[in-house]
C-alpha cells in the first residue's frame, strides 16, 4: 500500500481537492486525482491509495449517491475524517466571452440545482449538459466543448480560463461534506464530539419495519443527524438505510444501539466514528438523563447484583 498516497474526484481543480489541501496532512502526501468516486475509493481497496477524500453530502441537494452506493457495496471501507467546505460557483469562460455569447453550460451534477436560480434570471436559454465534475466541465470549456462552466473560481487559471462572474449561489452558506475514507482499521479515539456512521438493511417489508430500526437509536437517546434510504439493486421497494448518528462507538448507547440493530437486522455495515468537523466537546448539549455511560454501567452493576440475590 502507498501510505503517502491520497487519492480524491478529480481532475485538478475540483472542490475536492480544495477540500482535501485543507488538511494539514496534505502537505505531506502525493494527491492523486481519480475520474470518478467509485475509481478513487477502489483505488483505496487496491492498495494503490491509503485513502481518498470523496463528497458525500451537500447542504443544498443532499447526499452524494455515488459515494453512498459505493462504500454500501463492496469491499468494506471506513470513515476516519470528515471536511466541510463552503461552497460558491464561478462561471468560467474562454478569454474574451461575454454572457450573451454563452449558449451551453456544464458542471456536476450536484452544483446545478445549486445554480437554477441564478441561471434561469441570467442565461435562460443556455443549455446544460452534465460533466464528471465541476473541474471536467471547466477542462471540456477549455477544449471549445461548451462555452461556460460552473466551478470554483480557483480553477480558471489551471485551465486557461477567467471567471466571467463570481460568487454564485442559489442558497446562502452552502456547504459540501467530503469525508476521508481508508481500509478498516481501529476507529480513533474518542473526542466527545463524534459522529458514526452505519449502512442498515432491513430484513423484511412488514408495518413498523423503519420505526423498529429507529426506535433503537430513540431508546438509548442517540441522536439521528442523517438518514437516506437508497436502493439495494434487488428489486423494487427493497432498500438499505445510510445513517449518521451523534457518537462514537465507544460511546455506550452508541455501541448499545448497534448491537440492537444487529440483533434485528440481517445486515448491519459499520462505517466508522471519527470526529465531527467544526465542532468540540465543548459544543455539545447534555447528554439526556440515563443515556451516559456511568448510567449505563450502573444498570448493569443493578443487574448483576439482582442476579446474584442482591438487589
Amino acid at each position: 500500500m502507498s501510505a503517502s498516497r491520497y487519492a480524491y474526484l478529480g481532475p485538478e481543480g475540483t472542490f475536492t481537492e480544495a477540500a482535501l489541501r485543507s488538511m494539514p496532512e496534505a502537505a505531506t502526501r502525493e494527491l492523486v486525482p481519480m475520474v470518478s468516486v467509485p475509481v478513487a475509493l477502489d483505488a483505496v481497496r487496491s492498495g494503490a491509495a491509503a485513502a481518498a477524500l470523496v463528497p458525500i453530502e451537500n447542504s443544498v441537494e443532499g447526499g452524494v449517491t455515488a459515494t453512498l452506493d459505493e462504500l454500501a457495496t463492496g469491499e468494506p471501507l471506513m470513515i476516519y475524517r470528515e471536511v466541510l467546505l463552503s461552497i460558491s460557483f464561478a462561471l468560467l469562460v474562454r478569454p474574451g466571452t461575454a454572457l450573451t455569447d454563452i449558449k451551453t453550460v456544464t458542471g456536476h451534477p450536484v452544483a446545478q440545482p445549486q445554480v437554477r436560480n441564478w441561471l434561469a434570471a441570467n442565461l435562460p436559454d443556455a443549455v446544460w449538459e452534465s460533466a464528471a465534475s465541476n473541474a471536467d466541465g471547466a477542462r471540456l470549456v477549455q477544449e471549445g466543448r461548451y462555452d461556460a462552466a460552473f466551478a470554483g473560481e480557483f480553477a480558471a487559471s489551471r485551465y486557461g480560463l477567467e471567471p466571467l462572474v463570481t460568487d454564485i449561489h442559489d442558497a446562502q452558506n452552502a456547504m459540501t461534506r467530503f469525508v476521508l475514507a481508508g481500509r478498516p482499521a481501529r476507529p480513533a479515539a474518542r473526542t466527545g464530539a463524534d459522529k458514526t456512521s452505519v449502512v442498515i438493511w432491513l430484513g423484511d417489508d412488514h408495518p413498523g419495519a423503519l420505526l423498529e430500526l429507529l426506535q433503537e437509536f430513540s431508546a438509548r437517546g442517540v441522536n439521528m443527524m442523517r438518514i437516506e434510504s437508497r436502493p439495494t439493486g434487488e428489486g423494487i421497494g427493497r432498500y438499505c438505510f445510510s445513517v449518521d448518528c451523534e457518537g462514537h462507538i465507544t460511546d455506550r448507547r452508541v455501541g448499545s444501539a448497534l448491537m440492537g440493530l444487529k440483533r434485528i437486522c440481517p445486515r448491519v455495515r459499520f462505517l466508522g466514528s471519527y470526529p465531527r468537523a467544526g465542532v468540540t466537546a465543548e459544543d455539545m448539549a447534555p447528554l439526556r438523563h440515563g443515556t451516559s455511560d456511568e448510567a449505563f454501567t450502573e444498570a448493569a452493576e443493578w443487574l448483576a447484583r439482582c442476579q446474584d440475590g442482591r438487589a
